[in-house]
């Protein structure tokens, strides 16, 4: 009977974290839903973004501008995404691991690298290896527009600066709700190339957010008033912007999306634990039964003897 009462304690146990993973999966359902569309809507804004670049990039100002200025990379600083918490699946890992190999490959030492983490997963892995945080920022919900401007102003400034020679993000870029994908972009300094890649990576090939192929903006050169320096140093830091917001959206979608299914996966693995134990514990009744019966018959026959 002991372990007829130990099978039916795991039962309940497995029926009570069911519940759990149900409630969180329907959660992450409806949060999902909101950071899929908000995610898919600003990818316009990225689109323009790229545009406007295009455009810009025939200036001569722009070549000489201090956040476009290419130079040998001595000293990088990685502004990493990752989420506040985890039953995410590989969600948080494959973005870390992802840095780490990028940090590994560029043959920087500890020392010149600098890491702003967005999400408490990115504080916790590079402050046990021994990285230097610059700051750190939660990962909510809600993208406050202030925490924008103050990680953007730290990377500028340091890429301006000289303190660092590269500035890169690292996210998890949303594909699907099933598929998210580890992705690293060069914010400093600023290049049409790579602002083209992250346009590429986010239009959709199909489906009712897909965007008819438009055809590429060459470089053109303008007469800017009141003067060329007045307008870039406006409009390249927005365009900046457009790095990290996106990220920050897709990040977001990616968090839920993965969350969903991982906790799907745990609620459907839990079903198929109570069937196997139910089984195992009607196993157990029937064998404990049959028992009871042969020493009851046994009984009966002895005393009949």
């Amino acid at each position: 009977m002991a372990g007829l009462k130990a099978i039916k304690t795991k039962i309940r146990s497995i029926e009570k974290t069911q519940k759990v993973t149900k409630a969180m999966e329907a959660v992450s359902a409806a949060k999902m839903r909101k950071a899929q569309q908000a995610a898919i809507a600003s990818r316009a804004y990225a689109r323009a973004a790229s545009s406007i670049l295009a455009r810009l990039s025939g200036t001569k100002q722009a070549t000489y501008m201090a956040l476009a200025a290419q130079r040998p990379v001595h000293n990088a600083l990685y502004i990493v995404i990752t989420s506040d918490k985890g039953l995410a699946g590989a969600l948080n890992s494959a973005v870390l691991r992802a840095t780490a190999a990028d940090i590994a490959a560029s043959g920087l030492s500890q020392d010149n690298v600098k890491i702003v983490a967005i999400g408490r997963k990115a504080q916790d892995y590079f402050t046990a290896r021994g990285y230097g945080i610059v700051q750190y920022y939660p990962n909510t919900d809600q993208i406050e527009s202030g925490e924008m401007e103050q990680i953007l102003d730290i990377a500028g400034k340091r890429f301006e600066t000289g303190n660092v020679d590269t500035v890169k993000v690292a996210y998890q870029n949303f594909v699907s709700t099933f598929e998210q994908r580890p992705t690293l972009r060069t914010v400093f300094p600023l290049s049409l190339g790579e602002l083209q890649k992250v346009v590429s990576d986010i239009v959709p090939v199909r489906g009712v957010f897909a965007h008819p192929v438009e055809p590429e903006v060459t470089p053109h050169a303008y007469s800017i008033e009141p003067s060329e320096e007045d307008v870039l140093s406006a409009v390249v830091p927005l365009l900046a912007g457009i790095f990290l917001y996106h990220a920050l959206l897709e990040s977001q979608a990616s968090e839920h999306s993965a969350r969903m299914v991982s906790m799907k996966s745990a609620s459907d693995k839990a079903v198929e634990l109570t069937d196997k134990f139910t089984l195992q514990f009607n196993k157990a009744r029937q064998a404990s039964i049959t028992q009871e019966i042969s020493e009851i018959t046994g009984g009966m026959a002895a005393i009949s003897s």
